[in-house]
């Protein structure tokens, strides 16, 4: 395989980017976990797949209550993913097969377990420890009840008491996601100036970007009176002015500060935000004083639909050359319902809030062939826009959700905290299968850390390397094709008879057409380079995508 050229200080703009779960992609000692050993041992996988970078989710240690975004310490690795110098043998060999490195960074809130939390629970009211967090009196006659009644996104309140140095019960913490990730305070000037050590850590240890997690939620504004959580808590998507925890203009100051971090280095670091915020105020995380990059995540909510796929398309292609940056694609990702299952369920899904509750049922339940044939045409499409991507382990497999996981095993906190009505995250973090059988399907020697079905091994890497049609040598060829025919960042709407059908040509005439109908279509003129699935002549079946030049 001909390595790509990613020295380039743009290297990021088209590329394709694999994101790994650490946990739950390969276990080399047989704990059950995987490891950063283990990852090393399949980058020649990964250099035969053709992605461009691998994004890591977060390795450091951690108690694991929020599947290890609650960080205990932000420049080590968990010792039981292994040690810095698994960490630096992992970055070599993944350097080494022309493979950039990004990691993902956990600025909002640490973990409980962190060493500045606890010596704020230890130093008590007033003092210097507790002001790098958002400390508050509660209400009521004895302070016995919460500051406010804002929620947590993992449900119950997003706040939690503490027992005071003397055994009595004590000041509230804010923590918008589980109580064990209390929310730390930006204003304080030591908490900016450790982030921006952390930065230089890593990217000395040659990582070559950063994934910034809810990069919109660092800067609050806890002055009272609060709001009423019926007026601020669901408004991520929507407009609101000036809100006390989230999307706040002020948050773009900490960003402006990490972007001059980031150049200083040779080619400059590069950085994108998951911000789910209204697609009006995405562009500011986007810019190139900032982050550079914002994830677009229209299509994790989308029907598989041509009309929908368009507009979603030419919106965020209209953002990013508003901004100068590059759009990002993605259809799975750790947080969300395994796209090739989202397909397979009924249509109405993207109605849904949280389609996390969408797969909550038995794999039985899913139409897993319209699934599969549509996460396949789905796939070849992204794969064919301008920007770059962003593929999640296992989907190169047309790996499902795994919905029916029984309540004793699961981890999410999702789940416990709404008692089990909100069915959580699970199901898309179950360990992917390697081989057809064995106690873990290859993942490691002995069980996995979350329980994997038995009809895991039909999708195995093993399962699929040597079939011609399997999904991962659709990948395989997917991103040969894109690395041969690559061009710049545009397109153009193709015409067509059918309404069902989606069709674009960038400028070196690699054209994509997408059936998203039923009835067949004839293919136009010209040299077909890929297909989703296998065809007859030139007829394009439904749910499906065919690539031409």
């Amino acid at each position: 395989m001909v390595l790509k050229d990613l020295g380039t200080a743009d290297w990021w703009r088209q590329a394709v980017v694999y994101q790994i779960y650490p946990r739950s992609f390969a276990d080399s000692n047989g704990d059950g976990i995987g490891d950063l050993p283990g990852i090393t041992s399949r980058v020649p996988y990964l250099r035969e797949l053709g992605i461009d970078a691998v994004w890591l989710s977060p390795f450091y240690p951690s108690e694991l209550a929020d599947g290890g975004y609650d960080v205990a310490d932000y420049r080590n690795v968990d010792p039981r993913l292994g040690t810095l110098e698994d960490f630096d043998a992992m970055s070599a060999a993944l350097h080494d097969a022309g493979i950039k490195l990004i990691v993902d960074i956990v600025p909002n809130h640490t973990s409980d377990q962190h060493e500045w939390f606890q010596a704020a629970v230890a130093a008590g009211r007033g003092s210097h420890e507790r002001d790098r967090y958002h400390f508050f009196e509660g209400k009521g006659e004895n302070g016995e009840e919460p500051p406010n009644d804002w929620l947590s996104h993992f449900g119950g309140p997003a706040w939690h008491r503490v027992t005071e140095p003397d055994g009595t019960p004590g000041q509230w913490y804010l923590h918008m996601f589980a109580k064990e990730q209390p929310d730390l305070n930006w204003e304080r000037d030591d908490v900016r100036a450790d982030f921006e050590h952390t930065l230089r850590f890593w990217s000395d240890r040659g990582v070559d970007g950063f994934r910034i997690d809810v990069a919109h939620y660092l800067r609050k504004d806890l002055s009272e009176p609060f709001a009423p959580y019926a007026e601020v808590g669901a408004t991520e998507l929507q407009l609101y002015p000036n809100h006390p925890y989230m999307d706040r203009d002020d948050v773009h100051e900490i960003y402006r500060a990490w972007r001059k971090v980031f150049n200083e280095y040779q080619p400059p670091r590069t950085a994108v935000a998951e911000a789910w915020v209204h697609k009006s105020r995405l562009a500011a995380y986007a810019s190139p004083d900032g982050l550079g990059q914002a994830f677009n995540f229209d299509l994790l909510v989308s029907e598989f639909d041509g009309k929908e796929f368009k507009a979603i398309i030419d919106d965020n292609l209209r953002q990013a050359a508003e901004t100068g940056s590059s759009s990002t694609w993605v259809l799975s990702n750790h947080d969300v319902v395994r796209h090739a299952t989202r397909y397979g369920l009924p249509r109405g899904y993207g109605e849904h809030a949280d389609p996390w509750t969408l797969a909550g049922g038995s794999h039985d339940d899913v139409d897993t062939e319209s699934g599969e044939l549509r996460a396949r045409a789905a796939t070849l499409l992204m794969l064919a826009l301008p920007g770059s991507t962003y593929l999640y382990q296992g989907e190169e497999l047309g790996l499902h959700e795994v919905g029916d996981i029984p309540a004793a095993d699961r981890q999410d906190p999702t789940f416990f905290r709404t008692e089990g009505k909100e069915i959580g995250r699970d199901g898309c973090r179950v360990p992917i299968p390697w081989a057809t059988s064995g106690p873990s399907f290859g993942f490691g020697t002995g069980s996995a850390h979350l329980p994997q079905p038995s009809w895991f091994g039909g999708y195995s890497v093993d399962a699929e390397d040597d079939d011609p049609t399997s999904t991962l040598n659709l990948y395989r060829a997917a991103l040969r094709v894109r690395a041969d025919v690559e061009t710049d960042e545009s397109l153009t709407w193709l015409e067509h008879e059918s309404p069902e059908v989606l069709a674009f040509e960038r400028p070196n005439g690699w054209r994509s057409i997408t059936n998203f109908g039923t009835d067949p279509v004839e293919l136009p003129a010209g040299e077909i380079l890929l297909t989703s699935t296998e065809i007859e002549g030139r007829t394009l079946p439904g749910n499906a995508t065919a690539w031409l030049r």
